[in-house]
């Protein structure tokens, strides 16, 4: 393609044509029209003609607009303009004294007003160059709005997983504060007891009050790291993890909340259910989310479950199954979705992050979850973990 500089002392802009072609044969005999009336013009009439191959450059034909192929397009001078379809050679006869005429108009107006042309005679200088870069800035433009459209996501997002993790803040919080003040009640100096501790409920509270604190301390972190990231990435360190026990923990920090609903919860867990590879700090996240969804959503007087069977030999399979008033089967998808809530849950309280986070802590151990359930007739989720192995 011809490039040269132009000085505009003597500006002499050549009328400039873009001849798109494509490899079909069907189009051969028509091809070698074309060129051979344009080459009969070329003895009587200076102008610049450039073939571009679809197939090679589509980017090209995108950007002015092709409709059909081949096609003839007047570049320079202004104004633009197309001719295409299966008559071009018929077509040029007609346009081409206008075209003639523009650009000897167009030289007299770059003679008159260099500056005012200097813009436009860069374009017309080299159309296909012109053409290829302002793709690639309209690519550009596309790539940086996806790129912010997603970093708006992962700030919406950081700020909804620190509030809810703020939030869940409140169980371990008033379970180290119940372990506390029944401490107080049986030691605390300077006031009558009005209740007597033995030794071994005193390890226990001490025990779990020291357990809570630590959970505590996992989320502040987690919360702090949250706050220094676009998004919230998962901090795993998985390790053998004896799944059975942190069930029944998870289970028995829920008591105080059974007991006020007035629910049953049952729980069928194996003996030689296998340990798991697992974080258990983040699996245990899991369970809370799953039976405090169930709870809540539980009538008074309910049943709750948690099942853990050994699936396969390579997975164990956790269940937790409430008798609540299930979840519409369009919605069993939408519900693992950040933010999703359903409209039963508008007035509820929480973030509606529970479960996206929980899918994402599942798929970060190559695990599954999924929900089974029909309206009016309960729900039951599932997630399954790697078993361990030594």
């Amino acid at each position: 393609m011809e490039g040269s500089s132009t000085s505009f002392d003597d500006v002499r802009v050549p009328l400039k044509l873009l001849l798109f072609i494509d490899k079909r044969p069907s189009l051969a005999r028509q091809m070698r029209q074309i060129r051979q009336y344009l080459k009969t013009l070329e003895d009587h009439f200076e102008f610049n003609l450039d073939v571009v191959d679809i197939g090679e450059q589509p980017y090209l034909a995108e950007h002015y607009k092709l409709v059909a192929s081949p096609a003839l397009i007047k570049i320079a001078p202004a104004p633009q303009q197309m001719l295409a379809g299966s008559d071009i050679v018929n077509q040029l006869e007609r346009w081409w004294p206008k075209w003639q005429q523009e650009h000897l108009d167009a030289i007299k107006l770059a003679d008159a007003a260099p500056n005012q042309s200097a813009d436009l005679l860069t374009e017309q200088e080299n159309p296909l160059s012109y053409s290829a870069e302002l793709m690639k800035l309209s690519d550009e433009i596309f790539r940086l709005n996806q790129t912010r459209e997603e970093l708006e996501a992962q700030l919406r997002f950081k700020d909804r997983i620190i509030a809810m993790m703020a939030h869940d803040l409140r169980n371990p919080l008033t379970a180290a504060s119940i372990a506390i003040e029944t401490l107080e009640l049986g030691y605390a100096p300077n006031q009558a007891r009005t209740l007597t501790l033995k030794p071994e409920l005193t390890g226990q509270l001490l025990k779990h009050a020291k357990t809570q604190i630590r959970a505590i301390n996992r989320m502040i972190t987690d919360i702090l790291k949250a706050a220094r990231g676009a998004s919230m990435e998962l901090q795993l360190v998985p390790q053998e993890l004896n799944l059975s026990a942190l069930c029944l923990e998870v289970v028995d920090a829920f008591q105080n909340r059974l007991r006020e609903k007035q629910q049953v919860i049952t729980t069928e867990i194996p003996q030689d259910l296998p340990t798991v590879y697992a974080d258990g700090t983040q699996v245990k996240r899991v369970i809370t989310n799953l039976l405090d969804n169930a709870i809540k959503y539980t009538p008074q007087q309910g049943k709750v479950a948690i099942v853990a069977l050994h699936r396969t030999t390579q997975k164990v399979q956790v269940s937790v199954t409430d008798t609540g008033p299930g979840i519409p089967a369009e919605n069993r998808d939408k519900i693992f979705e950040e933010s999703y809530r359903l409209q039963r849950d508008v007035t509820q309280e929480g973030y509606g992050l529970g479960l996206a986070l929980c899918q994402r802590i599942v798929r970060a151990h190559y695990g599954q979850i999924w929900v089974d359930s029909s309206p009016g007739e309960g729900s039951s989720f599932y997630f399954t973990l790697p078993v361990y192995r030594a």
